[in-house]
């Protein structure tokens, strides 16, 4: 599995955009010749509806690979968007800080299962809102964290407590895990806070953060009930053209940490 890229998006913080970009970064590569797999680590689902993957679509799921059910190769479905596939997730999920509690490896379930994959340019985890196991299997499996962060009040407190957890992990399990970039979402350029929070993660962050930002866009929310990316379902939106440009951005700097 050594020429797969595994990114974490991350954000214990809910409803800030997460799913949305982990769904239209996927897309983008795909579209690019990259071939993608997003996996569905939030029990709510939502990346795979976004990517349109019916409920009862669902038959080997997340869970079931962290359980050993099935790898990742058995678990996947493909989606209409030629060279993206999707590992689904369902409820069950929910379950699961409790269920593999006990395991010894509970850290490692799914870096396990994607070191067995090895035909992937792109493995996208679409995390929970939250900090417990499953985002930590995340956190282990992964080359990289990307933060979508909501230009909002809040937004750099959240922050804090994910870097916190990502210095952990870096400490223990996974000392490689790097912080990809926070990449700004639902950003009002009209409104003063949106403005000042874009300057407070700069002056924090500096270039950690993507010079893409992503808009508040009505296409943007209409998309996941079309099961698609906003890519798809309005190319010419301007939602849709900052997911392209931040794809483009986020290309260059893989190519620059390769270098």
């Amino acid at each position: 599995m050594t020429d797969t890229v595994v990114i974490a998006v991350a954000n214990q913080k809910g409803g800030v955009g997460k799913t949305t970009t982990a769904v239209n970064l996927g897309a983008e590569l795909a579209a690019r010749g990259k071939s993608t797999l997003i996996i569905d680590l939030d029990p709510q689902g939502n990346a795979s509806t976004g990517v349109g993957c019916p409920v009862k679509g669902r038959d080997a799921t997340s869970y079931d690979v962290l359980a050993g059910r099935y790898d990742l190769q058995q678990a996947r479905t493909g989606t209409s968007i030629d060279n993206l596939s999707l590992i689904p997730s369902t409820p069950d999920l929910s379950s699961g800080d409790i269920d593999f509690s006990t395991r010894p490896d509970r850290i490692r379930l799914l870096k396990a299962a994607i070191d067995r994959l090895n035909d992937q340019s792109y493995v996208l985890i679409d995390c929970p809102p939250a900090l417990g196991l499953l985002t930590v299997n995340a956190l282990v499996a992964a080359d990289s964290v990307l933060v979508p962060l909501q230009a909002e009040f809040y937004a750099l407190e959240g922050l804090s407590q994910l870097l916190m957890t990502v210095r952990e992990v870096r400490q223990g399990a996974n000392p490689a895990l790097r912080l990809d970039g926070v990449v700004l979402t639902m950003y009002d350029g009209r409104n003063n806070l949106s403005q000042q929070v874009e300057a407070d993660a700069r002056a924090t962050l500096g270039e950690l953060v993507y010079k893409t930002i992503i808009p508040r866009n009505v296409r943007i929310s209409e998309a996941p009930s079309h099961g698609l990316p906003v890519t798809m379902y309005d190319p010419a939106s301007t939602g849709s053209r900052a997911y392209k440009a931040f794809a483009d951005e986020f290309l260059n700097r893989q190519k620059e940490m390769q270098q």
